[in-house]
Order: structure tokens, then sequence, then C-alpha cells
């Protein structure tokens, strides 16, 4: 039964292809099965894992995370999982469900970080979940991912300790390049217009104003009313470029370009890395190419 819906899954098209649709539960990995909820996190707990722990994510490189459709696969694989680390902050609406079907404990990544809160549209007041935009809050998901491998593993906790705090120091330097970056930009240009509100953490570290088009991806993206807003902010605000989030479309980022005079700026990455042959293969990559297409796009450079 399982297969024919695995089989009606396939061939219907209707989800990303997870991880339990790859051949990773048949290489005969002895080592403790770790599930990320996407590709973030996984690079960042690989790095905290060492060669101790195998860690996947269920979704894929490109994938959209806040709406994401587990797949029997996905199940399948979440079965042979000795824990399951997901961001929480009400990012992926699926969980909830999702690991109430599974015997995997779970952990939530973003414990203890001081949130930033959407300050408009229908989620206004809860909490923006796009927390690791901040290489400040990450090193609070560094540490939360160590602490959840110790518990799973004790045997090699003093690696998983050695490992987050070597990791935690690149981070901290990838946050000083991102300032010098960032710090190019006069006042007058310290402005963020992406698709998604999925920068309020990186603009109250660095100092940017932040506008958007909607503040969580939803079932209704770029309406009249958002691109109205976002347009009359890039007017009264003089603000030279715009942008959008990889993993949503374009469209109603574009038509504010060409009602506003500014440019399109290019796609920034935040809820999925790029494969590996791409321009943010690790988070740390993710962090620095988008501080770079950013102060270009404000800055007129030519990339």
């Amino acid at each position: 039964m399982l297969a024919a819906v695995v089989l009606c899954v396939g061939l219907l098209g209707g989800c990303a292809r997870s991880v339990g649709e790859t051949d990773a539960e048949f290489t005969g990995d002895a080592r403790p099965l770790v599930l990320t909820t996407f590709t973030v996190l996984a690079d960042m707990a690989r790095n905290v894992a060492g060669e101790h722990l195998d860690v996947q994510s269920i979704t894929k490189a490109g994938a959209e995370i806040h709406g994401y459709e587990p797949t029997p696969g996905d199940l399948r694989t979440a079965e042979r999982a000795a824990l399951i680390l997901d961001n929480g902050l009400g990012l992926e609406a699926w969980f909830e469900k999702f690991v109430e079907r599974v015997p995997a404990p779970h952990a939530v990544v973003s414990d203890g970080v001081e949130p930033v809160y959407i300050r408009s549209d229908a989620y206004a007041g809860k909490v923006n979940p796009h927390a690791w935009m901040s290489p400040v809050a990450a090193e609070t998901y560094v540490k939360n991912i160590a602490d959840a491998f110790v518990r799973l593993d004790p045997v090699h906790g003093d690696d998983y300790r050695r490992n987050a705090e070597n990791y935690t120091a690149r981070l901290r330097a990838v946050g000083e390049e991102l300032r010098t970056d960032l710090d190019e930009l006069p006042p007058h240009q310290r402005a963020l217009v992406s698709c998604e509100g999925a920068f309020g953490y990186l603009a109250r570290d660095f100092d940017l104003r932040e506008a958007y088009l909607w503040p969580v991806n939803a079932e209704q993206e770029g309406t009249p009313k958002q691109v109205v807003a976002a347009i009359d902010f890039v007017k009264q605000n003089d603000v030279p470029a715009v942008f959008c989030e990889s993993t949503v479309s374009d469209k109603a980022q574009l038509q504010v370009a060409e009602d506003t005079g500014a440019e399109f700026g290019g796609k920034l990455f935040v809820d999925s890395l790029s494969e590996d042959g791409g321009p943010v293969p690790t988070y740390l990559d993710l962090l620095t190419y988008d501080a770079r297409v950013i102060t270009d796009a404000l800055l007129g450079k030519d990339r």
C-alpha cells in the first residue's frame, strides 16, 4: 500500500523531491540519522556533527519551506531518524502534524533567540521566524544543535562542543565581513526591500530599514495592496534597488521595480541553499552572498 501511495505522489508531481525518495536509506550508513526541516539547518548541523552523525534535510535545495507538503517517503525516512531538528518560531507550518506521526524526538534550534516581530499584514504581532538570517542569532542555533547532539550521543560530546566552538568562530568572522560590506551603504541608502519579510533580524543587527511585499510566505503573495505599499515605500525613500527571495516568484517585485524606476537587484537566498555548484552551497556562503548582492545593487555596482 505504501509503495502505491509513493508511486501516486510521484506520478502526480504534487510535492518536491523528498529525502525519503533518495538512495540515502540504502547506503548502509550505520551512524545515527539526524533530519532537519530545511537545507540551511542541515549545513549548520553537519558542521557540528562532524563524522559522527548522518545529517540530511527533509526538504531539498530550492524548496519553499513554509508550505511544504511532506511525502510518504519523508515519513518513512523519519521513522529511522534518531533526532529531528526544526527551526520553530512558526516557520514550518506542516511540522507539528509531521512529528506526531514519527517516533523520533525533536529539538527546536531557535530556542533562546531574541525575537523580531512582524509589523504588518495579517501576521502583525507574530514572531518573524527567519532568525538564522542574523549571524548573531545563529550562534544560538549552533549552541542548541550541539546541546541536542550531546544528549543524543554523549560519547562524542566533546567533539560536538569543539566543532560548535570552531563553527561559531567562523560565523563571527562572517558577521564581521557582513558589517564591512553593509557599512558601505550611506544612511540614505540603508533600505532593504524584498518580496518576503525575511530580513528583519539582519536589518536589526546591521541598521537597515526593511520593507517587503508580504510578511511570511502564504497563500496570497503580491496582492495589489501589498504592491502599492511597496511602491509607496520605494518612492518615498528613493530606494535604488529591490530584491526577491530565490524560492518565490519575483513577478510582483518586478512590477514594483518597473513602476518606481528602481533596479531589480537580484535574487537573495533565505529559506534554502543552492545545489553544490550554485552560489550558496553553505549557510556561511548564503550570508556573504546576500550581503554583497544587497550592497552592490544599492550602490549601483556592476557584479
